[in-house]
């Protein structure tokens, strides 16, 4: 004889990990894209200085006049999202297919995530580009060195020291820990000041954020908050009761978003890169 055996299945959902935005101390807000979808940034040149002429016309040098540059920022990231939930999926599952819950969810698993992956990968590309970058692979023997490297390479451009960040993967920050020219106990501060930070290196406070949010063949990153431009323009989220043809929920989202490296300030970025062969 056949014995059914009772199942039962939780109001508790079986929630995945997640991450706050780890981006946010690493930008600025300066500009303002209200009312507009482009900003032009105008540059200033300086000029040379000259030995001063006692006789004769033109003691100060020839005076050209003081021309300008002007950068010009586009938004050009318009993402959106779209789920149903039907009223008797919900009922059946005791509840827990909540529309609210469902749209933080994808909030904080999927949005703040690409933000943040946005805005790195936005910082090493311009790094690159800037030749603001060194490579080769890194191991336990020279992974403070790299960083050092990367600092003195900031300190020469004139970056400023205060206010710099260190972001890692966790592969990288375990190489620091284990390079024995790095002193933990005098580098590694213990009062954490914003997300996802551990610690700090060299006057820069470390940042650990998982590989996945790095591009590839990427151990780490240093930045200056003033080198990156931060632009959100629209952030729209709606919950539908009972939309036509549905009898439950439709959520819908729209983010507009997007990052821009100031041409002035590209220098307070840089990035190591391994081969691709290489590892962490």
């Amino acid at each position: 004889m056949a014995v059914n055996l009772a199942a039962k299945y939780e109001k508790k959902v079986d929630e995945r990990f997640k991450l706050k935005s780890v981006t946010e101390a690493a930008v600025n807000r300066d500009y303002d894209w209200t009312g507009v979808d482009t900003i032009k940034v105008y540059s200033i040149p300086t000029v040379g200085m000259n030995d001063y002429k006692r006789m004769g016309k033109d003691r100060y040098g020839t005076a050209n006049e003081l021309d300008n540059t002007v950068q010009t920022m586009t938004l050009t990231r318009d993402r959106s999202f779209t789920f149903t939930i039907d009223k008797a999926n919900n009922q059946d599952t005791q509840g827990v297919m909540q529309a609210g819950k469902a749209l933080a969810r994808q909030i904080d698993e999927v949005i703040v995530p690409e933000i943040d992956m946005y805005r790195i990968a936005t910082m090493s590309s311009a790094a690159v580009a800037n030749g603001m970058t060194d490579s080769g692979a890194v191991d336990k023997t020279n992974a403070y060195e790299a960083i050092l490297t990367g600092s003195e390479k900031m300190d020469e451009k004139k970056v400023p020291q205060g206010g710099r960040l260190l972001y890692v993967t966790p592969a990288f920050y375990n190489l620091i820990k284990l390079d024995p020219s790095f002193i933990k106990s005098t580098e590694i501060a213990q009062k954490m000041l914003i997300n996802g930070q551990v610690g700090e290196i060299d006057g820069m406070r470390v940042i650990k954020v998982p590989s996945s949010y790095f591009p590839a063949n990427t151990p780490f990153l240093i930045v200056h908050p003033v080198a990156t431009v931060a632009a959100q323009k629209l952030e729209d989220y709606k919950t539908h009761d009972n939309p036509p043809g549905i009898n439950g929920w439709l959520v819908e989202g729209r983010k507009r978003y997007d990052a821009f490296v100031l041409d002035n300030k590209k220098d307070a970025l840089y990035v190591h890169q391994t081969s691709a062969s290489g590892g962490e």
